[in-house]
């Protein structure tokens, strides 16, 4: 592989372009948070993906796999706490608070497990 330059500023800058599979990933919130995570804390892995051009393929799957995380963990603790329906009928706003601290601890879990271990 020939990597070609172009001159910035009196600077030798490699042409370097995504593959085409890369360039059209779409990250979310999670996808996001990891990638940056990586860029900031782990640069080795973050480099070597970027060099391979594995990146966004990579932040991807660990966007998927903290969704799936998030909706089980939210659904588990929902059941164990016993927040249902009829609570949300019977007595709206303890439903949204309860729903509310299901949610963040579960964004805790995610955080901890997936984006920055």
């Amino acid at each position: 592989m020939k990597i070609t330059y172009r001159e910035v500023n009196g600077y030798l800058i490699p042409n370097i372009k995504l593959p085409p599979e890369e360039a059209s990933i779409r990250l979310g919130k999670w996808g996001m948070m990891y990638k940056s995570h990586l860029e900031k804390y782990r640069s080795a892995i973050f480099n070597s993906l970027l060099i391979q051009g594995k990146l966004y393929q990579h932040c991807a799957e660990v966007e998927k796999q903290a969704n799936e995380m998030f909706d089980l963990l939210v659904e588990q603790m929902k059941e164990a706490e016993g927040v249902t329906e009829q609570l949300k009928e019977k007595n709206q706003m303890e439903w949204v608070q309860r729903m509310g601290n299901i949610e963040q601890r579960a964004r805790e879990v995610v955080y901890e497990e997936l984006i920055y271990e």
